[in-house]
């Protein structure tokens, strides 16, 4: 492998190192980890300047970067989903708190 070549996988492992070490991060809040220690800091990833076209070599291990940044994107569409509907049931019962004149339930005779 010339010394170009050899450089150009390099900077492709950093990459994807990178990319592995992001998803990662999501998957441990996603499993509530995050509730022992503080949120990791916002550091968006941008490609290299120079970066170059994937090695083919590197595809199935890209691929499977994909898959998995893929999969927590749903989980976490799904997680904010749910901390919403939670957030809403919460506000009714503030809400409720402060109209008491509110019926709790409706009793039909029949």
């Amino acid at each position: 492998m010339s010394g170009t070549a050899s450089a150009w996988n390099l900077a492709w492992a950093q990459a994807l190192d990178r990319l592995e070490s992001d998803v990662a991060s999501a998957e441990a809040l996603l499993l509530e980890e995050h509730m022992l220690r503080e949120l990791p800091r916002f550091d968006p990833w941008t490609p290299p300047a120079g970066l170059g076209p994937l090695p083919l070599d590197m595809r199935p291990r890209a691929d499977a970067v994909l898959r998995r940044q893929l999969e927590v994107a749903t989980k976490l569409a799904a997680a904010m989903s749910g901390a919403a509907m939670h957030s809403l049931v919460i506000g009714k019962m503030v809400e409720d708190r402060r109209d008491p004149a509110r019926p709790s339930y409706v009793d039909v005779a029949m």
